[in-house]
């Protein structure tokens, strides 16, 4: 893999922990004007006076995303170090998982009136993919 795809997925792991410190803004009426754009952006402006559980809701969701893509980048530096045959069960385990999550977000994000996340969805999981399929990481002989 070229350091322009390598680059590209650490910018990539990189976007989901910058997403979850976003999230996670929402936690504490002191920095939750960090997170109102998005919601303003998915057309469910955030509420003036959110209850604790949406404040812890908003908490949890940005720590599990911040831990997400830190385990991912960790995953990218470690498999970048291996031959395209030894990466390829780690590069499909990951779109594997991803899909999983993409699914399963957009389900609900389309079920409680936030479908328009569903685009950002979609775009994560894109700039996921085309490294993938471009540098032929998922097609090593490597086993499961």
């Amino acid at each position: 893999m070229t350091d322009f795809w390598k680059n590209w997925l650490r910018l990539w792991a990189w976007g989901v922990v910058i997403f979850g410190v976003v999230l996670s803004s929402g936690a504490f009426a002191a920095t939750d004007s960090v997170v109102r754009p998005i919601f303003d952006l998915l057309g469910n402006p955030f509420p003036g006076q959110p209850d604790p559980h949406h404040r812890f809701s908003l908490g949890l969701m940005g720590a599990v995303s911040i831990g997400w893509g830190m385990t991912l980048l960790g995953m990218c530096n470690a498999v970048f170090k291996l031959s395209r045959d030894d990466a390829a069960p780690f590069w499909r385990a990951v779109l594997v998982a991803t899909i999983i999550w993409y699914v399963i977000d957009g389900y609900i994000s389309y079920a409680t009136g936030f479908a328009l996340n569903i685009v950002s969805n979609t775009l994560l999981l894109l700039f996921l993919l085309v490294p993938l399929l471009k540098t032929g990481a998922l097609q090593g002989a490597g086993t499961d």
